[in-house]
């Protein structure tokens, strides 16, 4: 292998050579910003960043502060030591199950008290700080693509690939390590810095080359993801194709107070525009492609996306924004495989409301498995994780979209019982087991969310089933309120997350926290909803007062002690977690102050300010760091053959739902025309179209029970406001039954 400097001549290949080890002067500290314009910049010492109403990148510019690492240290050889023995923790995870509720004393949950056979071994913490992404763009007009990314490159190789592709014989660059230049699709550049020996990959005319690497401790997508073994640690991309208020406040902020949901802010920008043009515009520049190349420079090799039902078809009196987010989860899929990140697609809003928060799509009264239209709402929601699971259950989607969360946060016990979302999830395993198959490389881990049950309640539920993961989402911020410093906060999540978590993955099997973050109280614009006031400052419902949210909100003002407490803070989370999502990766600037108005909830921000790692391994360990170990689940997760014998024990659909036989309730009939999702085209950089197999949104072509949709000439109540309706005199009967198996593709 050709030596990585400026005398080199043989470009650095990632595909086939070593990664590279990190120069030292590539050490820097990301605080107080890591879009900077040192050098290594291509174009010139002035960056120009995209102008967006709602920021897609903060013009973040200060000078990289080189750090000598310690002696010995060594990135990719990181030593390791044991851990001790844990006790276990027995106290329940404070989830958001509270956001949109008075506040409780205490929780009602059992504590859960388990066992962990295994040990883990931790990284030994790297106190060198790692630049994430520096993204410099300039325009590409004029020149020719076989720079290969040498130009104002000064001190440093390419670092790149090349092919060779159009009718000119045109140089493209194809892949590239840390210091190489990427070209987007619009022409415009930014430099890829990536110092944990990640590597891009993508080539115009094989789109779907699978070779790319975010680090060198992560499996490249050509390798199978080994659960229990390979370490999660990952970043939501919330708030970009499912709205939220406090991630994206300058959408909300000019309706205030009546813009409380993506319903409502659909309803008045419709009403304001004529079009949906700005929700829209907010998917091209809230999440960009830079974006995912800072993911996997800042160690992070899973992202959890959020997409709301919508995705997939509206009804005529919804007034959503119907299908075009989908055209921006394919970008997320390109750019994941480009970087060498995995995506966990989590379906965050479904039809009727599943938890009654903004996040559903509406604000208000949960009418999904609970109400006249609960089941019709379910027999849909199925419907679309269906389609979903058909179209990333496609070999060229699968290694990259291996995890699906099939329903975020469904609030049972506020609206329905444990035993009606078991019936329910049970049912979609079956839906989506008849699209995937069974067993590894056919299709995706399926995700529950615990229901804000408990993790112990899912224990023993499909036992044998075929890759099932638990989720769960345990926050801090919407329990009781307190004062303390930050530093008094930095050992609760080991004691009280860390316990359970391990008994979780012994017992059950793969749990991740799909959520979780730096919040310590609920200080924030529009956090616990668009109007309602925090309990910090006793301005939500009848809370008192503790304290004023201003310290927390004016993060410039953070000392370098209370930025280095919300650091360990985030490594306690960590290694407590063990595979985790932080939510979430970004919070939009509010129109009103510019700035961040939600500084616990930005990981990105976090990085930029100092307050988060810029090396998520530093976790390993930290919880016995702090004195308060726990067992760290080291050994490979087996799913079962997938025919788990219980499965017959929660039938589709449930006799009951609330007060109501099912039987008596209006249904919809399987005669509808399947919805299936586009997949995506590819230009090549002739201007030609890609010749490259992308499938054809569905994987099993046997699997074709028509959709769901009501019955013709029946008029239905509200599917988003039917608690109390009246039951209608047609479309009832009970007429439907668990789905059966379909024939499985033979090639």
């Amino acid at each position: 292998m050709a030596s990585h400097n400026q005398e080199s001549t043989v470009p650095y290949d990632p595909l086939t050579e070593p990664p590279i080890s990190p120069r030292l002067e590539e050490f820097g500290r990301p605080a107080p910003g890591f879009l900077n314009t040192d050098s290594r910049n291509s174009s010139s010492s002035t960056v120009g960043y995209r102008a967006s109403e709602y920021g897609s990148i903060a013009a973040l510019q200060a000078p990289k502060l080189a750090v000598t690492p310690p002696e010995g240290a060594e990135k990719e050889n990181v030593p390791m030591r044991q851990l001790s023995p844990v006790p276990r923790a027995s106290k329940d995870l404070e989830e958001k199950n509270e956001l949109y509720a008075a506040p409780r004393t205490r929780t009602k949950r059992k504590a859960l008290i388990w066992g962990l056979a295994a040990a883990g071994a931790v990284i030994l913490i790297v106190a060198i700080a790692v630049p994430v992404a520096i993204l410099t763009k300039k325009n590409n007009s004029g020149e020719s693509g076989s720079d290969s990314g040498n130009s104002g490159h000064s001190g440093h190789s390419d670092s790149g690939s090349h092919s060779q592709t159009g009718t000119n014989e045109q140089t493209v660059v194809t892949s590239g390590g840390d210091g190489s230049i990427v070209t987007k699709s619009d022409g415009t550049t930014f430099v890829y810095n990536n110092t944990f020996g990640g590597f891009w990959v993508y080539d115009p005319a094989n789109p779907l080359n699978n070779s790319a690497r975010a680090q060198s401790w992560s499996p490249p997508l050509t390798e199978e993801w080994r659960w229990g073994v390979d370490q999660v640690y990952g970043v939501n991309l919330g708030g970009w194709l499912n709205l939220e208020p406090f991630i994206s406040p300058a959408l909300y902020e000019p309706f205030y107070p009546n813009a409380v949901d993506e319903w409502t802010l659909s309803t008045l920008i419709q009403q304001r525009d004529g079009n949906l043009n700005a929700i829209e515009e907010h998917y091209k520049t809230f999440i960009v492609e830079e974006d995912f190349a800072m993911i996997a420079a800042a160690g992070l090799n899973w992202v959890r996306i959020p997409i709301p039902f919508w995705a997939i078809e509206k009804y005529d009196d919804e007034p959503f924004l119907e299908k075009v987010c989908w055209q921006y989860f394919l970008k997320a899929i390109e750019w994941a495989r480009k970087y060498g990140l995995r995506i966990n697609l989590d379906l965050h809003a479904v039809s009727g409301s599943q938890n009654g928060w903004n996040h559903s799509g509406k604000l208000g009264d949960i009418n999904f498995l609970n109400g006249v239209m609960g089941i019709a709402n379910a027999q849909r929601t199925l419907d679309h994780i269906r389609i979903i699971a058909e179209f990333i259950s496609q070999p060229e989607y699968s290694n990259v979209v291996p995890f699906f969360g099939i329903l975020n946060e469904p609030r049972s016990g506020s609206a329905y019982s444990l035993e009606t979302i078991q019936s329910f999830y049970a049912e979609a395993y079956r839906i989506i087991r008849n699209a995937s198959g069974n067993g590894a490389g056919n299709g995706p881990y399926i995700s529950i969310h615990e229901a804000f049950q408990g993790l112990q309640q899912w224990e023993t539920f499909l036992t044998g089933a075929d890759r099932l993961a638990l989720d769960t989402h345990p926050y801090l911020a919407f329990g009781a309120m307190s004062a303390a410093p930050v530093e008094s906060f930095i050992s609760t999540p080991c004691s009280t997350w860390g316990g359970l978590v391990s008994a979780s993955l012994t017992n059950f099997g793969m749990t991740t926290a799909g959520e979780w973050s730096n919040a310590i109280n609920d200080c924030g614009l529009y956090v616990n909803a668009v109007g309602r006031g925090t309990r910090y400052e006793g301005t939500f419902e009848t809370t008192a007062v503790t304290g004023s949210c201003d310290e927390w909100i004016n993060y410039e003002t953070w000392t370098q002690p209370t930025k280095d407490a919300f650091r360990e803070f985030a490594l306690s989370s960590m290694d407590a977690l063990q595979n985790w999502f932080f939510w979430t990766w970004r919070i939009g600037e509010s129109s009103a102050t510019n700035k961040v108005m939600a500084p616990f909830w930005s990981y990105k921000l976090g990085l930029q300010e100092g307050w988060m790692p810029t090396d998520p391994r530093q976790s390993r360990g930290q919880c016995a760091k702090v004195g308060v170990p726990i067992t760290e689940f080291s050994s490979p997760i087996q799913p079962g053959a997938g025919n788990p014998p219980t499965l017959d024990n929660y039938p589709w659909p449930p006799t009951t739902l609330g007060t109501y036989a099912v039987a008596q309730l209006p249904l919809y009939t399987p005669t509808g025309e399947i919805h299936t999702l586009p997949v995506p085209t590819f230009t090549q950089s002739s201007g030609a179209t890609a010749t490259v197999s992308v499938g054809n949104g569905w994987a099993n072509p046997a699997d074709n029970t028509p959709m769901a949709v009501p019955v013709a000439g029946c008029t239905y109540p509200d599917p988003w406001n039917a608690l109390n309706a009246a039951i209608p005199a047609c479309g009832t009967g009970g007429g439907i039954t668990a789905r059966a198996a379909a024939p499985q593709p033979t090639s």
